[in-house]
């Protein structure tokens, strides 16, 4: 009898869980089409004006404001929350963030906190995108190409090159997302124009994105996503045949933040 009572409990509230997973899966429908809808109708009247602009006047700034707005509206819309901490941790001048990459969700938020005019080092497929590789360019993001490595060279010699002018970069050194979580191995390109250019590398941990977006689904569930910021690695008096520990110390401090866990609870 106590079996029967608890399996008729367990029914319904079966019941009740399913229920609210699909009206929780309708909700980030409706929000994620009318968040593409509008992300469309934003680029498609501040796009053209703000690549207008900064392609006469050189003048970049109006690309950043424009994107920090785009992205703005598309976290709010989808409903992604983010919390910084270790902010403190950043010293002034050029530096390298160096990140972890478990989600779509990232690049955005980590675009939208880290630095009003961060530039990235990206991926050279994603600048064939129509509008999206021309707005790179003139915001100074550096595009490599793996499968080229004299492409991929002389990618790092820009990078190191917008270094020294002041600018600070992003990079993903494991090169695409973790499916699990765990850290992949990084690749050595961002950490060999940390040291030509002699700017620490500044370890950032992301957490909390993967649950946004399911693989093979277009919609965007609202997620609460930390970003931690270490204290930085420098770079000073090393050379380029150090980069290997400098690698594993960056490796290990990404993952120490990680270990750190949300900061929402």
């Amino acid at each position: 009898m106590f079996r029967e009572a608890v399996c008729y409990a367990q029914g319904p509230d079966r019941d009740v869980r399913a229920l609210f997973v699909y009206a929780a899966t309708a909700i980030a429908a409706v929000r994620s089409f009318v968040t593409y809808i509008a992300i469309v109708a934003y680029i498609v009247v501040v796009g053209p004006p703000a690549l207008l602009l900064a392609w006469v006047f050189r003048w970049k700034r109006v690309l950043y404001i424009a994107g920090h707005g785009g992205v703005g509206l598309a976290l709010w819309l989808v409903g992604i929350r983010y919390r910084v901490v270790g902010r403190e941790n950043v010293p002034p001048g050029a530096v390298v963030y160096c990140s972890n990459h478990e989600s779509n969700v990232d690049p955005a938020v980590l675009f939208q906190d880290l630095h009003p005019m961060i530039h990235i080092l990206y991926k050279q497929e994603l600048h064939k995108i129509p509008l999206m590789g021309t707005a790179f360019d003139l915001g100074g993001f550096v595009a490599v190409d793996r499968a080229d490595r004299r492409k991929s060279i002389a990618s790092v010699d820009t990078a190191v090159a917008s270094l020294r002018r002041g600018n600070s970069f992003l990079i993903f050194p494991e090169g695409t997302r973790s499916r699990t979580g765990e850290l992949l191995p990084f690749k050595k390109g961002g950490f060999i124009m940390a040291l030509q250019a002699q700017v620490p590398v500044v370890p950032v941990a992301v957490s909390g994105g993967r649950a946004s977006m399911r693989k093979g689904s277009a919609i965007v569930r609202p997620v609460k996503v930390t970003v931690r910021i270490g204290p930085p690695v420098p770079t000073d008096g090393l050379t380029v045949d150090d980069r290997d520990m400098l690698i594993e110390r960056a490796r290990v401090a990404v993952q120490a933040l990680l270990d750190q866990g949300s900061a929402w609870t």
